[in-house]
């Protein structure tokens, strides 16, 4: 059992960052692929980034090259840098762990964290 809690959340202006991390509880940490996932009012559950195992990240095109994702097994935390942050990425955020490569879809991700607000303001 894996329980997840996001944290980092808030409300900023068009092009501030924000930094969100994802603390996690168990002893097989490491051995899973993190996820970030965000959801829009009305709309999806999307993909943003995943981090697995060895590092290996992959990344959702909307936000490659402005967030970053990293872990630290040792704090079993998981992070997700956004920077030049857009209303665009105004959503929920939450946290997965599964046991997958480089997963992207929600069903390869058994544990999820109750997420975390974004609002980017124009």
């Amino acid at each position: 059992q894996v329980q997840l809690v996001e944290s980092g959340g808030g409300l900023v202006q068009a092009g501030d960052s924000l930094r969100l991390s994802c603390a996690a509880s168990g002893r097989t940490f490491s051995s899973y692929t993190m996820g970030w996932f965000r959801q829009a009012p009305e709309k999806e559950r999307e993909f943003v980034a995943s981090i697995n195992w060895s590092t290996v990240t992959d990344y959702a095109d909307s936000v490659k090259g402005r967030f970053t994702i990293s872990r630290d097994n040792a704090k079993n935390t998981v992070y997700l840098q956004m920077n030049s942050l857009k209303p665009e990425d105004t959503a929920v955020f939450y946290c997965a762990a599964g046991l997958n490569w480089l997963g992207r879809a929600k069903s390869e991700y058994k544990y999820w964290g109750q997420g975390t607000q974004v609002t980017v303001s124009s």
